[in-house]
């Protein structure tokens, strides 16, 4: 029996739900970091698999949904190995994560979706100075590690 696969929609709607209870480092709902995300897929010419990966990038990684869940979810496998790409591992070196990343065929595309909004002036402006510059100087790492032109 072939698997019905979930909708651009009923991913997004998944996501919130699974986010709903987390805010950002700003205090902001999470579900509006995960949409300005998957608009970036969508501004960067992504195609719906890496735009359901946007809507899921951090789910995982955030104990909103397990891998378990994942595993079995009605998701195509490159999205599913795009999410899994993105889930960063407890003490993994930045170097092994990006190289997950650039090996991983339409992860680099959400990341660098995901990057440019963490690293969004008016996003980092609400931060506290030392948080601010310890982020944008993560930000700037990555994009580097990445083979990403500064943001």
């Amino acid at each position: 029996m072939t698997q019905t696969l979930l909708t651009l929609a009923e991913v997004e709607a998944l996501a919130r739900k699974a986010h709903a209870a987390q805010t950002d480092k700003a205090g902001r709902p999470y579900a509006e970091h995960l949409q300005a995300v998957a608009e970036g897929v969508r501004e960067r010419g992504g195609d719906e698999e890496q735009l359901a990966a946007a809507w899921l990038h951090d789910a995982v990684e955030d104990d909103a949904l397990s891998r378990e869940w994942l595993r079995g979810a009605a998701l195509t496998p490159r999205t599913k190995d795009i999410v899994l790409a993105l889930t960063k591992t407890e003490d993994e070196p930045p170097e092994s994560y990006a190289e997950r990343i650039r090996s991983t065929p339409g992860a680099l595309l959400v990341k660098a979706a995901d990057l440019a909004h963490n690293a969004d002036p008016a996003r980092l402006a609400v931060l506290d100075e030392h948080t601010r510059a310890r982020l944008a100087k993560k930000y700037a790492t990555m994009r580097a590690l990445l083979g990403l032109p500064p943001s």
